[in-house]
């Protein structure tokens, strides 16, 4: 019997997972049953990460408890400064993520999986301190304090970016962005992560092989690429014409459609609130309405629904953060869902090892050297 092959394994069920499930036909997504709509208008990301590592939502007592901890894991040693201090201004950020990632399974071991709650608390923490000490040192030459009166993930991250107390709709907006990067089931960089846990690696080796594979193009990065094209244009008018002509050239257009939904990505209608009421707030409407103009257009040109990647753009604009840091933060918030893959897999682990159809020469003898001419 022929065996098909499905390229990039698309429709083949690798495994069997609790964590989370996409809704392929209802356009649905849930974390442990929970529905991400409720996350998004009523949770902390504290309470999700919560969930996603430890099976159940907390307790006000429990949360508070995980919050201390995770602020507790925020800061860095004397070492590790040093190292993020070396890396140059010019090193893709991402880079930096899976460096600071490997030094600190260095400077910390995972000896055994007793810890591995402990380990994913301190990739929590840690991973938004890395990234922030780096971007501060290499591109403002200012060594911040990586100490923060923030208990939330959000309140950190925005506070050391800008030095200052956030703004509470600023603070929710990334609560709630976290929230939706979190977790997305056997996505390309949580297989990789699964994989490498597989063979009973380490914890950080396996987030390690996840943000490598988050770095690559076609996984991470899109909104990056949408804010500098939506940045672009003055008006709505302006931003239809010429991705009209991107159109007619075939271009890729970055920002829209997705692997598993078809026909809208349930996370879209929370993050292009946000991007509207930030909008509001800022009193520039122009990268909204632009967006808006984008998305309408190709609806109607190609059937192609924005993702989350996409009003994320313009999110993260308005409240402040670089550019380059949008896809670090993906990490930052997908190292929740990476290591609740990862204990899942030691869980109940066999080695992931599939099978190739062999596409190369039939047997052919060996020809000595002495016979292979000039």
């Amino acid at each position: 019997m022929k065996k098909e092959i499905n390229k990039g394994l698309r429709g083949v069920i690798a495994g069997a997972t609790a964590i989370s499930t996409i809704g392929k036909t209802s356009q649905v997504l849930n974390y442990r049953g929970y529905s991400i709509d409720d996350f998004a208008q009523q949770a902390s990301f504290e309470e999700v990460a919560y969930l996603l590592l430890h099976e159940k939502l907390p307790t006000t007592a429990q949360l508070n408890k995980y919050k201390n901890r995770l602020r507790g894991f925020r800061n860095l040693s004397k070492a590790m400064l040093q190292i993020l201090e070396d890396i140059p201004a010019n090193a893709h950020p991402m880079d930096v993520m899976r460096t600071a990632c490997s030094v600190l399974g260095c400077m910390e071991p995972e000896t055994d999986f007793s810890k591995q709650d402990e380990v994913a608390e301190r990739l929590l923490a840690a991973m938004p301190a890395c990234m922030l000490y780096w971007y501060c040192f290499s591109h403002q030459g200012k060594r911040i304090s990586l100490l923060s009166e923030e208990d939330s993930t959000a309140g950190y991250i925005l506070h050391l970016i800008s030095g200052k107390q956030p703004h509470e709709l600023h603070k929710r907006c990334m609560d709630v962005s976290l929230i939706l990067y979190a977790e997305h089931e056997f996505n390309a960089s949580t297989f990789a992560c699964r994989v490498c846990a597989a063979t009973l690696s380490d914890m950080y080796s396996a987030v390690v092989s996840g943000i490598g594979t988050l770095r690559g193009p076609l996984h991470g990065g899109a909104n990056e690429v949408a804010m500098e094209l939506i940045q672009r244009f003055e008006t709505p008018e302006k931003a239809v014409l010429f991705v009209k002509d991107m159109l007619e050239k075939k271009q890729l257009i970055m920002g829209f459609g997705h692997a598993i939904y078809k026909h809208s990505d349930p996370r879209n209608k929370h993050v292009k609130e946000w991007s509207k009421r930030l909008s509001a707030l800022a009193g520039n409407e122009t990268l909204y309405q632009v967006s808006e103009a984008i998305e309408e257009l190709l609806r109607n040109e190609k059937n192609l629904f924005p993702n989350l990647d996409f009003y994320s753009a313009s999110c993260y604009h308005f409240m402040g953060i670089p550019k380059k840091l949008f896809t670090p933060l993906f990490v930052c918030s997908r190292v929740a869902g990476w290591c609740a893959h990862i204990k899942e897999q030691r869980a109940d682990n066999r080695l992931i090892r599939p099978t190739a159809k062999y596409i190369g020469p039939t047997p052919r003898p060996f020809v000595p050297i002495t016979a292979r001419g000039n």
